[in-house]
């Protein structure tokens, strides 16, 4: 037939097969798409010489199983729990508990599959129970996709008071799609809730001081080297600075007016609106246009660690927006890991400092007189932090700002009294240490003696 066509009603004959084709194989594939969301939930409960991990898992990331079916895709659930150990044997190998720095081998496993409209694992008895309860009849209609793989799994272990961690590994390549909603019941203390979303490798389930020090450190650290605004208030902030006394100044009253603001972010000492996080990113970035400017017209180094602590306050908040999904590791040492956050911020500007003065100075010295370098560098701050306050104002303008309750208004006094009183310690302090200068100078190669 085909040598009968013309070659044109070949090339069309040939293309619609094409199509229909690759259309067959899309829709292959489609059947078999992840959703853009996928949560399994467990609870880790340590008991005598056993830990209990009850694990729930929805059925499509068992796709490589090949659970047996029978139909047009349901599960066969009379042939079905030999495989079902199997895919207990593999969430073992890619959801791994530790006691203390030993990865635990599992002994035993009961396993089940879940309609979609259970809700059992509300809790760690209702799940239990249903786990060790009869399970589905044999006859019951599972889609292969649209249910629930659950198991109970036993691990031996030499003390329920143990250190205990767990990674999760499984299908890495799903990122952030992924999350591992855990509860941790210890013999003693509350229940420890995490999310953990994707690969977070090793997570503390009871944290140990030093272990919850330890990941605030590191989670501070690496913050402050990725947050690209509170960068350039930095560079901002040094462009004039270059004595070591004056940047210790500077940057302690930073460090301190931030630790303040989040800690008491992290005490629900603040407004809980949707409309106080864009205030706080629109004041950032005001705060940088000031410094900027500043840097341009004129600098009062005497006084710019007083500056510094009035916009330190404004960081603050801006760091505990990042560290609010972390202080669910901080287990049962909120202080310390936020005392611990605020050494990781304070070690990343010292890194950031480190850097940072040597290139300006030689900057200065041998390709820009100070004068013009301060003035260039800094209009270009003040350009980028422009377009960064009106980015964030547009969206500040679509949230209605409530107006304050009697509450409210009494906790924003007893702050702005605390703060009045930290405010004057820190300027009879540095009061103290100023020698008398003029009071507002171009640079401080201008100012020998000033801090």
């Amino acid at each position: 037939m085909l040598r009968s066509m013309s070659p044109w009603h070949k090339r069309l004959a040939s293309s619609v097969v094409v199509v229909a084709l690759s259309l067959g194989v899309m829709a292959r594939v489609a059947a078999h798409d992840i959703p853009d969301e996928i949560v399994i939930q467990a609870f880790v409960k340590p008991e005598g010489e056993r830990l209990h991990l009850l694990i729930r898992v929805p059925l499509i990331l068992l796709l490589n199983l090949d659970l047996p079916k029978q139909g047009p895709g349901y599960l066969d659930l009379a042939h079905i729990d030999d495989p079902l150990q199997v895919a207990a044997a593999t969430a073992v190998d890619e959801i791994a508990l530790f006691e203390d720095d030993r990865r635990l081998a599992y002994q035993r496993a009961v396993t089940s599959i879940s309609l979609p409209s259970d809700k059992s694992f509300s809790s760690y008895a209702e799940a239990l129970a249903h786990l060790e309860g009869p399970k589905l009849p044999v006859h019951t209609r599972v889609f292969w996709n649209q249910g629930f793989f659950d198991a109970h799994i036993e691990y031996p272990i030499a003390s329920d008071r143990a250190a205990f961690s767990l990674r999760v590994m499984v299908a890495r390549g799903l990122g952030e799609r992924l999350k591992t909603m855990v509860r941790f019941l210890p013999p003693e203390g509350s229940v420890r809730a995490y999310q953990l979303v994707g690969d977070m490798g090793r997570v503390a389930l009871d944290p140990r001081w030093h272990q919850a020090a330890w990941t605030f450190v590191k989670s501070g650290f690496h913050h402050i080297l990725q947050g690209i605004d509170h960068l350039l208030f930095l560079f901002c902030l040094v462009i004039p600075l270059r004595r070591l006394r004056s940047l210790v100044i500077v940057v302690t009253s930073f460090t301190l007016a931030h630790s303040i603001t989040l800690i008491a972010s992290a005490y629900g000492l603040v407004p809980a609106g949707k409309w106080f996080p864009p205030l706080v990113e629109t004041l950032i970035a005001a705060s940088i246009l000031y410094m900027a400017i500043e840097n341009v017209v004129g600098v009062n180094l005497a006084r710019r660690w007083f500056i510094t602590f009035a916009f330190g306050l404004v960081h603050g908040f801006g760091f505990s927006f990042a560290l609010r999904e972390s202080l669910q590791f901080a287990g049962s040492h909120l202080l310390l890991s936020l005392l611990s956050f605020n050494i990781g911020v304070e070690l990343g500007q010292v890194l950031v400092m480190v850097l940072l003065v040597p290139a300006l100075t030689l900057l200065f010295r041998h390709v820009l007189a100070q004068r013009l370098g301060t003035i260039l560098l800094s209009v270009v701050g003040a350009h980028t932090a422009w377009h960064w306050m009106t980015e964030r104002a547009a969206v500040l303008r679509n949230h209605e700002i409530p107006v304050p309750d009697a509450a409210t208004v009494a906790m924003l006094a007893g702050g702005m009294l605390l703060l009045f009183l930290v405010s004057g310690a820190l300027w009879l302090l540095a009061e103290r240490w100023r020698r008398p200068v003029h009071p507002v100078v171009r640079s401080e190669e201008d100012l020998p003696g000033v801090l």
